[in-house]
């Protein structure tokens, strides 16, 4: 008689199967319950392709692309099937998947010609050729010495470049079609679950997109990101001229003592940046009042202390004003979904009161301030008056800074806002990049920790929440920002993973959020580690790791 295994799957409903069923074969039962394909699966908090077979009882939930990590295996698949469309039209070529862009990857091909609209039709047509015949993605592990041989045999030498820093003696390969690489991460199980995808130009490479979690059958509206694309580029260019494009030049440039150097031209870059947008809002001549705004964790608070102070050499004298104080009071404030406050939402904000408030100031008037008090949830006036005069510029600093509906009684012409995000150029290798929202979680985790007395457990699993929230308030809005700064400093996973690692390797496989610890620790596990002290104190790193010259608390 053949063993059986039970599995327990959400809501504690139990089954049982034979020892060594295929978790895509016991997917097919549960398809109709899913919006799209199954493409992975979570057995004890632990991710899992559809090809792993089952030899134990444990517990199963079953994932698809409306999930973070379906999402995941699906763009990554997709990845890896452009990646080989574009090296079977075009032989010998380069290819690069670089950032995100467009709702898809902004991805480049490297051959002898430009890129053609013809040359994407060709790869397109490609990739959908192959995603017909249903191709599977197989996995192997293989010795670090065995994947050397192997990337240095199909010229992919950022790859043997990352492998020679592992620790790891042991390497996970796939192949499809011929064609062997490495990624960061799971796939699904074969080319023909990539069925929605489109490649678009975006000179000089192109948009691979795809389905988002919300609607995983059809493709987002692609809105144009001129002033998004044109920072990344910026920063490309610089990293080029560091010769830091991928992990494994970060690990050489601390392995050769290079990274001291590098620090200085990557924070001179941050200050001469800073010392140009206050050269913009100076020479304006009529700018009153700035606003900043981004994602959580781009380091907004340093940034507009450095901003401050290069006001100040141009002769001007900024003044914090915030926008805390004019929440509504508890009793006005709109309900979520949830059932709680929703405090992120701008309808939290009494408009009309800060709208009034900063139209006086400017005017020259003498204002008395409010002040928020949040243990009571009301907002009060305790007779505190201010007044500016013509070289006073007012600052505010919130997610809602960039939503035209916050200052509207404002005239355009008077304000000048400022979008920040850490948009790392950095990647892992060729084909795998690193996500802003890691390096943002990174920075956050470790935040938390010196700061806020939150673990990392906690602080992931705050995450999505907080992902929610910025898709709604702040990236719809980030290209009517008059300028963008790029806060991300190319050394810093090196400074950040000494912090993170010992505080992600708290969580343990109890709990959820362990999948993502996991993932996180693996990618911070590629990295050396670089002296924490050489962080310049006015640094915007200083404000995730601590002792910075801005701020009192650390």
């Amino acid at each position: 008689m053949q063993e059986t295994v039970i599995l327990t799957f959400p809501n504690n409903i139990k089954k049982e199967y034979l020892k060594g069923s295929k978790l895509q074969d016991i997917a097919k039962e549960f398809q109709q319950d899913y919006k799209s394909d199954i493409v992975g699966a979570i057995v004890n908090n632990e991710l899992k392709e559809l090809w792993v077979r089952i030899q134990h009882d444990c517990s199963l939930k079953f994932i698809d692309r409306t999930t973070v990590y379906g999402n995941r295996f699906y763009s990554r698949s997709l990845a890896f099937l452009f990646i080989i469309a574009a090296k079977e039209v075009f032989e010998g070529c380069r290819v690069t998947v670089e950032h995100s862009l467009c709702k898809g990857f902004y991805c480049e091909v490297h051959k002898d010609k430009p890129l053609t609209e013809e040359d994407i039709a060709k790869i397109e047509n490609k990739m959908r050729e192959l995603q017909k015949m249903d191709i599977p993605f197989e996995k192997r592990k293989i010795a670090s010495e065995e994947a050397i041989e192997l990337f240095t045999r199909t010229q992919q030498p950022d790859k043997v470049n990352l492998i020679k820093y592992r620790k790891k003696k042991y390497i996970n390969i796939y192949s499809c079609h011929g064609y062997h690489d490495y990624f960061y991460g799971y796939m699904v199980p074969s080319t023909g679950y990539l069925k929605v995808f489109e490649l678009k130009s975006n000179e000089p490479g192109l948009i691979l997109r795809f389905p988002d979690r919300s609607n995983p059958n059809e493709l987002p509206e692609c809105k144009e990101q001129r002033k998004l694309f044109a920072i990344f580029r910026e920063f490309e260019k610089w990293g080029k001229i560091l010769e830091l494009e991928n992990i494994s030049h970060l690990n050489d440039a601390i392995k050769g003592g290079r990274i001291n150097e590098v620090i200085q031209v990557a924070e001179g870059l941050h200050e001469k940046k800073i010392a140009q947008i206050a050269d913009m809002i100076t020479d304006s001549g009529n700018k009153r009042l700035v606003l900043i705004s981004g994602p959580s964790s781009s380091g907004k608070t340093t940034f507009a202390e450095r901003l401050s102070v290069q006001l100040r050499v141009n002769g001007l004298k900024p003044v914090p004003i915030s926008i805390d104080n004019f929440f509504k009071n508890r009793a006005d404030t709109p309900i979520g979904k949830d059932g709680e406050y929703d405090f992120e939402t701008i309808d939290a904000i009494d408009i009309a009161t800060f709208n009034d408030v900063i139209k006086r100031l400017i005017n020259g008037e003498e204002v008395e301030m409010p002040i928020f008090n949040f243990h009571t949830g009301n907002r009060e006036w305790k007779g505190k008056k201010m007044k500016i005069d013509k070289e006073q510029v007012l600052v505010v600093e919130g997610i809602h800074g960039l939503n035209e509906i916050l200052t509207r009684f404002i005239p355009r012409e008077q304000k000048f806002k400022i979008y920040i995000s850490a948009l790392t150029h950095l990647s892992i290798d060729d084909h795998n990049r690193i996500p802003t929202s890691d390096l943002r979680l990174i920075r956050r985790i470790v935040r938390d920790y010196q700061f806020r007395s939150a673990d990392a457990l906690s602080t992931i699993k705050r995450w999505d929440s907080v992902r929610r929230g910025e898709d709604k308030y702040i990236y719809p809005f980030q290209e009517e920002a008059d300028i963008m700064f790029n806060s991300s400093l190319v050394y810093e996973l090196a400074m950040l993973n000494q912090v993170a690692l010992p505080l992600l390797e708290k969580i343990d496989n109890k709990v959820p959020e362990y999948i993502e610890a996991k993932r996180i620790k693996k990618f911070l596990q590629y990295l050396l580690e670089a002296d924490i002290n050489a962080i310049p104190s006015n640094s915007i790193l200083r404000e995730f790791v601590g002792k910075s010259c801005f701020l009192e608390k650390n």
